[in-house]
């Protein structure tokens, strides 16, 4: 059976990410069987896991979906692996007000115990006061021990390690080598850099501690497996699905779901000027980055042709809802034509921070009928839209209303939500 174990941290940028990362190919490169999962809503982070392990990273997520979603995930990643790290979201606690969605929310549902990740900048012996807090804090979380991040010398290392004492597993040198760029909506995406390879070695290279290692085998617990209830029915019997730089936030759970529920996906580069395929019953369009491949996208005539004469349902989330309208306009105040297919134009010149948790109620016509979860994170603001049915009701994670979200004009429609799963 299949082993866990969650790594956390107290804040965003502590360095979960690079942790995880690390330990991810020192298993691999170890001989371990080695599986990974995210909790929350992230595209990015997700494929920065599966270079390292060569398998797909799933999305658990403790306020969008149910037990039995998340166990028969958590079974599809347990399958022929012999240990499975999760990497948490934003810090420990941090989730949606007055809901389970925290990382300490979803190591306690699954009972595993907790890596703490620790950005030892800017401090010393005080670190101990902040990692006693985060231990004790919830009395039913397992907090497994404490992984120094970003020390900046060996005597620094030191003060750490004699005021924390045996809570220190392993820790890592700050070193600008280990520094990955970042975007609006998080790092720049794992398949954008040749030097993807190279950068996770190096990172397993500094997190090679062959005593460590053992120490986190024998910490992680055995996963609670068992069948679990599917997160999203599929679009259509067959669906062409665009992949690329541009088209790239598409969560591996709902593909490999919709896959396991019979669906066949076939795949198309819209930056590479490719059509869908026209004898697929469905398209989705996912997000990604469009608003920076604005001018690309408009210029290919045999993807933007393809999609208008398509007869089957499309659907766009948030990127690909901004290309199934009629402008996107860049951020240099450029405005670029897309496909025409919904009457709404999108700017990324005159941007707005849009973050957080969705309900959706499905209205007549969309392509689900029963309530979902979602999750809205755009930069890109809607600058006029003509009419159009909306696709979905809105509510926000504490249930207030919000206006209604998305378009549909007869077999084409979208909207800024990511949906994540049916709703618990």
């Amino acid at each position: 059976m299949a082993k866990a174990i969650v790594v956390a941290a107290p804040s965003s940028g502590s360095g979960k990410t690079l942790i995880t990362l690390g330990l991810l190919r020192s298993f691999r490169n170890a001989g371990v069987r080695v599986a990974s999962a995210k909790v929350g809503p992230d595209y990015i982070d997700p494929r920065f896991h599966q270079a390292a392990t060569g398998r797909a990273c799933y999305n658990l997520d403790p306020w969008a979906m149910n037990v039995g979603q998340i166990n028969g995930l958590v079974t599809e990643l347990a399958r022929d692996a012999d240990l499975v790290i999760i990497e948490g979201v934003m810090g420990l606690f941090d989730g949606p007000r007055g809901a389970k969605g925290s990382t300490a929310d979803l190591a306690v549902m699954l009972g595993l115990p907790v890596l703490f990740t620790l950005d030892c900048r800017h401090q010393a012996q005080s670190a101990a006061a902040l990692v006693h807090g985060f231990a004790s804090y919830r009395k039913d979380l397992d907090f497994a021990g404490v992984i120094l991040n970003r020390t900046a010398s060996d005597r620094h290392e030191m003060l750490l390690r004699e005021a924390l004492g045996a809570q220190v597993l392993m820790a890592l040198r700050n070193d600008e080598a280990l520094a990955w760029p970042s975007r609006h909506l998080g790092l720049v995406q794992a398949q954008e850099s040749g030097d993807l390879e190279a950068f996770i070695e190096a990172t397993a290279l500094r997190l090679n501690h062959k005593s460590a290692l053992e120490r986190i085998l024998d910490l992680a617990r055995p996963l609670a497996v068992g069948y679990g209830t599917p997160v999203v029915p599929p679009l259509a019997p067959s669906i062409a699905v665009a992949r690329d730089d541009a088209f790239s936030f598409a969560y591996s759970h709902l593909l490999d779901g919709w896959q396991c529920q019979g669906a066949s996906l076939s795949f198309f580069s819209p930056l590479a000027d490719e059509a869908p395929d026209e004898t697929a019953e469905a398209v989705f369009l996912p997000g990604g980055y469009p608003e920076l491949q604005a001018g690309r996208i408009a210029g290919n005539a045999r993807f933007l042709n393809g999609l208008r004469h398509h007869r089957g349902l499309i659907y766009g989330e948030c990127g690909g809802y901004m290309v199934l309208g009629d402008n996107l306009i860049d951020s240099n105040g450029i405005s670029h034509v897309m496909a025409g297919l919904l009457p709404v134009s999108t700017s990324f010149a005159s941007r707005k921070l849009h973050l957080g948790y969705r309900q959706l109620e499905p209205l007549t016509g969309g392509p689900w009928t029963g309530r979902l979860t979602a999750h809205e994170f755009h930069y890109s603001t809607v600058v006029s839209e003509g009419p159009a049915d909306r696709l979905f009701g809105a509510r926000d994670a504490a249930g207030n209303i919000l206006e209604n979200m998305g378009l549909r004009r007869g077999r084409v429609m979208g909207s800024y939500g990511h949906v994540i799963a049916v709703a618990p």
